[in-house]
């Protein structure tokens, strides 16, 4: 939101009331509070009316600063609001000079000049950011230049210096351009597919380059000018009389993203099973047991391990959505359906969206309990949008989220593993919530309550371990019920750039996990594109075939097609020791599993505005094909990377243009790495422990140093390797009860070898372990 007219002057009948000195402060245990006039106090009788924001400041974890500014405090506040860690008893300190009130929360302060209400942020002596002139302020938009300070909108706006140099992230998933500099954001939830501004995760949390995060703590729209009003300014504004937010300390933008998951949940852990390849009826196709049998057949025919069958809208009937009930004439006896589907070693997934359609015959149920939205006058809120006559199920109601629970529950009794929750983006601003809730509030915090709705099922009935979602929206916090998906894209290279770029920037956002619809979701792809993002998909962490008007079997290509989604899904089996242990630490620290390269390399400057390649976990880069010249376009950091696939080691810090073939991708191993892989590539569920290999690639100076681990999938650390560097080789340390496997790529023929057997194989020395043991290795 704008209020600005320029450099001097503000908008038309705007006017913008900045804190202009700190009048009175009172330093408790837990807060600072400041009065601030929004003019200098001369004399008594300055005091006699005007603008005033009080401003506190407290530290509900270390390392967090949080900064709440109200012009009015007896504002109505109906809720939601986001479901934040509880504080952390003394983790504010403050102390007070002649001219300054410095408040304090591990290496992070906010320094208060007293004379002017500028407030400044430090790491450490480092300042990040700041505040000053008429950058904390109350505006109103109905200014008529008297006293009326409320006759027209109430807003107050906080802005933070943008640096020399100063990269921002985040916002969400948004497909435009990855540095958010110079853009307008609004962060309103919406189902605009993956090539507009609209995005169906909008999240009001950024990420600097300068090591620093913020978070706008309101779950209505907020409305971002990151230098797009002022340019040296990252602006955020929000309707009302209150503005809240939390500056996140890094140093490092991981460091940042562990705080800020700290504060807003981190990621749940996936499954093994999860991480397999899903394969989804595609949406308005036609399909039947019998078409579904024979996907499954082809599949398995053709080699091509499958891990999820998806049943896309149409398992119900037109019209009917949700009914909750499958179609009687497509799928006549669905328990034992789903029965041979499961003993097949396939899991289910069923589509879902939380709305009930008029013709379904839970609507008079669900209306006459009083379960839907309503309007001011008490009636149901309905609209022909997506569903005639459709009504959105009110999860602010326990005895509604209790009715569309149990609607589910006896899904997952029939043999159902997961849902697909789409939608949840097109909520009412006019509608009446069962527990009061502010609907202006309420259309992004939506998607939080319906996801919640969905995994506590899932939890109840399968365990933490197996609760699951294929999620479409979110909201801050979303993070903690993965996995999301991008949306509807188009099936062209520059919706596979666009998804990737949306991807990278939710990731940023402190969400752990992401796939896509492989092929792209509206009409069908070329063959080229569509091998092109198989490589992408099974290089993702999930990984999910489908469509909307065609299927996406890849025999429906080509039959090269079938050779490379086999080639990756067999691929994507063996690194599963890596991939969950890389899961597990997203888990554990909130650090995304696949994520930019800013993330892995901020002091690298090329990294800086890299969209259109990643790191998947922290020691593989992948780089996906996104032309129809069959040229792989690159970007390596210093050192000695090598291709995962062919061996080859490239020196880094560079740009590479190369071709590439189907049955390839820019699949590089960081220097001085460790990839675990697995003994089986038939799936995603096995031992990975079990005769697992440890490839372990060298450091910039030729030495083969580091430590990694496997774990099982009760996620407990199954067996351990640690290479130390020697004049002249190394020593290999393996912890551990089954065999194993450690293969020094490219490393030179040994002149001795004690504590292990050895081969040359493929250009690598490999030792072998039976059980845990040490070896030596002179070169």
């Amino acid at each position: 939101m704008k209020f600005s007219n320029g450099c001097w002057l503000n908008a038309e009948s705007v006017n913008v009331f900045g804190a202009a000195q700190v009048y009175e402060r009172r330093v408790d245990e837990d807060r600072v509070t400041l009065i601030c006039p929004t003019m200098k106090i001369r004399t008594r009788g300055d005091t006699l009316g005007g603008v005033a924001l009080t401003v506190e400041i407290t530290a509900p974890m270390p390392g967090v600063l949080r900064v709440r500014t109200t012009h009015y405090a007896g504002a109505l506040d109906r809720g939601p609001a986001f479901e934040l860690a509880a504080p952390v008893p003394g983790a504010l300190t403050v102390e007070e000079t002649e001219t300054a009130i410095v408040a304090r929360s591990g290496a992070l302060s906010a320094v208060v000049d007293k004379d002017s209400a500028d407030l400044a942020f430090f790491h450490g002596d480092r300042r990040i950011t700041g505040m000053s002139g008429r950058d904390l302020a109350y505006v109103n938009t109905g200014w008529k230049g008297s006293y009326a300070y409320d006759a027209g909108e109430a807003w107050i706006r906080g802005q933070l210096d943008l640096g020399v140099d100063e990269h921002i992230y985040g916002l969400g998933e948004r497909f435009g351009p990855f540095v958010k500099n110079g853009q307008s954001v609004d962060i309103w939830n919406e189902d605009g597919g993956t090539s507009t501004e609209q995005s169906y995760k909008n999240i009001p949390f950024y990420l600097s380059s300068r090591g620093y995060g913020v978070l706008v703590n309101h779950p209505e729209r907020v409305s971002f000018e990151v230098g797009s009003e002022f340019v040296s300014k990252v602006g955020f504004a929000v309707k009302g009389e209150t503005l809240d937010f939390l500056l996140i300390d890094g140093p490092s933008p991981k460091d940042v993203l562990v705080r800020y998951t700290d504060l807003t949940g981190k990621p749940a852990m996936p499954a093994p099973w999860t991480f397999g390849l899903w394969l989804s009826t595609s949406f308005t196709t036609d399909y039947d047991e019998k078409t579904v049998s024979a996907f499954v057949d082809g599949m398995a025919q053709r080699g091509i391990p499958l891990s999820v069958f998806h049943f896309d809208c149409f398992w119900m009937r037109g019209y009917r959505w949700c009914d909750f009930e499958f179609d009687p004439v497509m799928f006549p006896d669905p328990e034992s359906f789903m029965k041979r589907l499961k003993d097949r070693g396939l899991r289910v997934c069923l589509w879902i969206n939380p709305y009930i359609a008029q013709a379904s015959p839970l609507f008079e149920e669900g209306a006459k309990a009083g379960y839907f939205l309503k309007r001011r006058d008490g009636s149901v809120w309905q609209w022909d949008m997506w569903q005639p006559g459709m009504a959105l199920v009110d999860f602010t109601n326990p005895a509604a989220r209790d009715w569309f629970a149990g609607k589910l529950a006896k899904l997952v009794d029939m043999g159902v593993d997961c849902f697909k929750t789409d939608f949840g983006e097109r909520v009412p601003t006019d509608a009446v919530y069962f527990d009061g809730s502010d609907p202006e509030k309420m259309h992004n915090y939506y998607t939080y309550l319906y996801n919640k709705t969905v995994r506590d099922v899932l939890v109840a009935k399968k365990g933490e371990k197996d609760a699951f979602l294929f999620a479409r929206s979110a909201t801050v916090g979303g993070q903690k019920m993965p996995v999301h998906w991008g949306g509807d894209c188009w099936s062209s290279y520059e919706a596979m750039e666009q998804s990737l770029r949306g991807g990278l920037s939710l990731t940023s956002c402190g969400f752990g996990f992401w796939s896509h619809d492989i092929g792209g979701f509206e009409k069908k792809s070329t063959a080229d594109v569509y091998k092109r993002w198989l490589a992408f998909g099974l290089l993702s962490t999930h990984s999910r075939l489908h469509g909307s008007e065609t299927v996406r079997v890849p025999w429906s290509y080509d039959e090269e097609a079938v050779d490379v989604c086999r080639f990756f899904t067999r691929l994507k089996a063996r690194l599963m020791p890596y991939l969950y242990r890389n899961a597990w630490e997203t888990h554990t620290t909130g650090v995304p599993m696949m994520r930019a390269m800013v993330l892995e390399f901020p002091e690298d400057r090329n990294c800086a505005y890299l969209a259109n390649q990643y790191m998947l976990g922290d020691s593989l880069l992948v780089a996906p094909v996104l032309n129809d010249r069959g040229q792989a376009e690159y970007y390596l950091p210093e050192g000695s990377w090598t291709h995962v696939l062919t061996g080859e080691v490239k020196q880094g810090g560079r740009w590479v243009s190369e071709p590439c073939g189907y049955l390839s991708v820019p699949l590089f191993a960081r220097p001085g790495s460790i990839v675990a892989m697995g003994a089986k590539d038939d799936g995603p569920e096995y031992d990975y422990a079990d005769g697992v290999t440890f490839r372990a690639y060298a450091a910039g100076d030729g030495k083969y140093q580091g430590e990694t681990y496997v774990i099982d999938g009760d996620c407990r650390r199954a067996c351990t390797l640690k290479l130390e560097a020697l004049d002249g080789g190394c020593r290999v340390t393996f912890e551990g009860e089954k065999p194993c496997a450690v293969a020094l790529v490219n490393a030179p023929a040994p002149k001795r070898v004690d504590g292990a057997d050895w081969t040359m194989e493929d250009g690598a020395l490999v030792l072998r372990f039976e059980k845990g043991g040490a070896a030596s290795v002179a070169f």
